[in-house]
């Protein structure tokens, strides 16, 4: 029986998360997905075992992309049996909302007539770098009604340091590298690093560099370094350097980070509760927020001075 019918929000430029997202909670279908043209995704997706997928009394019921040829593929490879032609018709149809799509300047467009409505939404990382946005977002993260994170938040190679890291002893310098730019791959480092120590910055600077890289000013003197690197080999790798450790992990298994998170949007759900603190949440985007004002105006940022 199905308890929970999911509806899929896609696509945004060189971001496969429907594919991804929807073979996980529905299953594959080996012909369709090969044929999607998401190469890297059938890849590690046909290397699972059968028992990875799909979550009791959940199910992908319906699809959108602006792009109805791109909606076929994405209700062919997951075996989704609707798709519409506006996302406005998931209304009455489903309970929950998975807007997979980075482009995050469509976020707010898209997720508010399902959060108005009472649906439960998971919107793709960042969630929003406009605070006006961030604002309508607050209650809804409060309310357990609105879930939005990276994968890394939950990537499987933390574990060794996620809620037991005092191996590490004082934790002086957390280093995180990423392909790509700030906004949109940044923030899998800040989910990363925020999953395993404290939220704890007060300021941020933007360096100067052939790429966009910051410096976190956190509370008890120790920083943060972030470098999104542009256009580089594949590059997730979070460092952390302590005073009786270290230890560095580098994301690969994005299946399991992805299973991981969708299980936490539908704990979510189920329990009606928030799984990620709201502000958290609301942190990590000051953070980047924060970012953009030190990289234009060259000075250190606070993180208090955005409000939202």
């Amino acid at each position: 029986m199905v308890e929970i019918k999911v509806g899929i929000i896609g696509l945004s430029k060189g971001n496969g998360h429907p594919y991804s997202f929807s073979c996980i909670i529905n299953g594959y279908n080996d012909s369709g997905l090969k044929n999607s043209g998401w190469d890297g995704i059938y890849s590690y997706v046909r290397l699972r075992d059968d028992s990875d997928f799909t979550f009791p009394g959940v199910k992908v019921t319906h699809v959108w992309t602006q792009d109805p040829e791109e909606s076929k593929k994405i209700a062919a490879a997951a075996n989704i049996p609707n798709i519409v032609s506006a996302y406005e018709d998931f209304i009455g149809e489903v309970d929950a909302v998975i807007i997979a799509r980075d482009d995050y300047g469509n976020h707010y467009k898209m997720a508010r007539p399902f959060l108005e409505a009472g649906l439960f939404v998971f919107v793709d990382k960042p969630l929003s770098i406009d605070l006006e946005e961030l604002r309508f977002f607050k209650p809804y993260l409060e309310s357990g009604h609105l879930m939005s994170c990276a994968g890394m938040r939950y990537a499987q190679e933390l574990d060794p340091v996620r809620n037991v890291n005092e191996w590490l002893g004082e934790i002086k310098l957390v280093r995180g590298a990423v392909l790509n730019d700030f906004e949109k791959y940044g923030v899998h480092m800040l989910d990363g690093i925020f999953s395993c120590v404290p939220f704890k910055v007060d300021r941020v600077l933007a360096i100067k560099s052939n790429h966009k890289s910051a410096v976190l000013f956190n509370s008890d003197d120790s920083i943060i370094q972030i470098d999104a690197l542009g256009e580089v080999v594949k590059t997730f790798q979070i460092d952390f350097f302590g005073t009786t450790g270290r230890f560095t992990a580098e994301l690969n298994n994005n299946f399991s980070a992805f299973r991981r998170t969708l299980f936490h949007f539908f704990k979510m759900i189920r329990e009606r509760k928030p799984s990620i603190d709201p502000e958290l949440t609301l942190s990590i985007m000051k953070t980047i927020i924060a970012f953009n004002i030190s990289l234009k105006e060259n000075r250190e940022v606070k993180v208090s001075e955005v409000h939202v």
